[in-house]
């Protein structure tokens, strides 16, 4: 999931920066506005597992490597803004420390697994539990299902991503210069090899914890933290 230094041109790498640089800049201006002082210890814990279970790769067919990401219960549990930041966070240590997705492709790899994936997750799990009780099992699916299309749907951009390089870059020969599978290959390979093993993993984890935080303390989830904020601008406003 993860991709390293050489695999992209510079038309996508400028491109992927261009598009995470305002992102990041909105989220960190949203987590100023929206985080409660009771989530930033949560905000640092999400980073914290995230990095983690990033870590869990698992070879597939072809090569390759796989791996959950935690992106869809960060963005269910704090906001998908706040999933920007923790990820991103994860992603950079990663890159720099362990050299675990490549420096130049930084930004590309927050696209998939920092913004696609929270985003996808949380808006997913609100359509899906709609207007249920937040004890209700139905969240729990809701979640699961979330975590599952979320890390499917980032697996296929960034095959999108990979399999584009060769239409982007090839020398005089036609030969590409990075990535050498074609659009056809990277889709069909990193979808398979997600929709039927990696999402169910991020399925699992996610239901799991959503679970064992739906038991426990439901009101640190966004949604809740939202209502409550509205509730409070709602008892201020002048009758």
């Amino acid at each position: 999931m993860h991709i390293p230094d050489g695999y992209l041109g510079p038309y996508t790498i400028i491109a992927t920066w261009l598009i995470m640089i305002p992102i990041w800049i909105y989220a960190g201006r949203k987590l100023s506005t929206e985080l409660r002082s009771k989530q930033v210890p949560l905000l640092a814990l999400a980073a914290a597992f995230s990095f983690v279970i990033m870590m869990f790769n698992m070879p597939a067919p072809g090569g390759s490597t796989g791996h959950a990401v935690g992106g869809g219960i960060i963005g269910i549990v704090l906001g998908p803004w706040a999933a920007v930041i923790a990820i991103s966070v994860a992603l950079v240590l990663q890159a720099l420390m362990f050299g675990d997705g490549g420096v130049t492709a930084l930004a590309a790899n927050c696209l998939d697994m920092a913004v696609i994936m929270p985003f996808i997750a949380y808006y997913v799990y609100k359509f899906i539990s709609s207007h249920s009780q937040i004890t209700s099992s139905r969240r729990i699916v809701a979640a699961a299902i979330g975590g599952y299309i979320s890390l499917t749907t980032a697996a296929l951009v960034t095959g999108f991503i990979f399999g584009i390089q060769p239409i982007l870059h090839t020398d005089a020969n036609g030969i590409p210069l990075y990535m050498p599978y074609s659009l056809k290959v990277t889709l069909s390979v990193m979808f398979l090899e997600h929709a039927l093993f990696f999402s169910i993993i991020e399925a699992l984890v996610t239901a799991l914890i959503f679970a064992y935080i739906q038991k426990t303390d439901p009101s640190i989830l966004y949604e809740k933290v939202t209502e409550s904020r509205a509730d409070i601008s709602k008892r201020a406003a002048p009758a």
